[in-house]
């Protein structure tokens, strides 16, 4: 059996995070002796935190703003040097020590193996609504799963030229589509803008595609929600599937073992349920 070891979630805010039960029930499940907390911070406390880190800690996971922050902490994956983003710390030596260190991105993992769940391999269109980090993202995301077409439905032109550039990197030819526009049908669709900003869009994007992914899962459901369910019209994953699949990816990292994602999908639930 491992050894009793230490892992964590960063960020801010981060009082909410569901991350501590998620990770809590793997080890358990596990049989590991191991602790998860939760610690707020931003960027400038990085230095200082890894610093005072001793090697009983494994790992550390990395939520906003702290994404673009950790990449020079350790040696980047091939997702995190293609994003310039990652989520994941894991210390294969001296938490301070930089060569020992791997800075992962397990986001665009655990969306791609979401999306996998629900049929969604070989597919070759994609809709994504709203162009931020997110989108990003879910760009690598789709890609990995053959997508070599994608539409970019948002406001703002410039922030999508940002996807040109990847989709370009990753041989998928991106589209921006000024908020309004008739929705092309897709193989997949993804909403990763908040639930408020929705409202006008649910019905026609529900209508783009058989799988669609809606990244909020607090407030739930959400309108695309709802225009998914009411109409019975196909396959519906959010963020809460997204964080389940993510943190398996972590749980193998830092313990070199996986667990059943119903493990961590259920204790997420369970959390979400007993927030006030």
């Amino acid at each position: 059996m491992l050894t009793s070891r230490r892992c964590a979630v960063l960020g801010s805010p981060i009082e909410h995070s569901l991350s501590p039960a998620i990770h809590s029930a793997a080890y358990a499940h596990l049989g590991l002796d191991w602790t998860y907390g939760r610690y707020e911070l931003v960027g400038d406390d990085l230095p200082d935190f890894i610093e005072e880190l001793d090697d009983a800690w494994r790992g550390l996971s990395c939520t906003m703003p702290l994404k673009p922050a950790i990449v020079p902490f350790g040696q980047p994956d091939e997702i995190v040097t293609l994003l310039g983003v990652g989520n994941t710390l894991v210390f294969e030596g001296h938490p301070a020590d930089r060569s020992t260190t791997r800075v992962c991105n397990t986001d665009v993992l655990g969306l791609e193996a979401a999306l996998r769940s629900v049929g969604a391999d070989g597919s070759d269109s994609a809709l994504v609504v709203g162009n931020g980090a997110t989108a990003r993202s879910a760009l690598a995301a789709v890609a990995r799963l053959g997508v070599t077409r994608m539409s970019v439905l948002a406001r703002d032109y410039r922030k999508t030229e940002i996807l040109f550039d990847l989709g370009e990197r990753l041989g998928v030819a991106v589209e921006h589509l000024p908020v309004g526009s008739a929705l092309p049908e897709c193989d997949i669709a993804l909403s990763t803008v908040p639930a408020e900003a929705q409202a006008d869009l649910a019905e026609s994007v529900a209508s783009a595609s058989s799988v669609v992914f809606d990244a909020v899962y607090d407030p739930w459901p959400t309108p695309l929600a709802r225009a998914v369910t009411s109409g019975g019209r196909g396959a519906l994953l959010n963020g809460l599937d997204l964080l389940a699949w993510q943190a398996l990816y972590q749980v193998e990292l830092f313990t070199t073992r996986t667990v059943p994602v119903s493990v961590l999908l259920d204790a997420a639930h369970a959390a979400l349920a007993r927030r006030p």
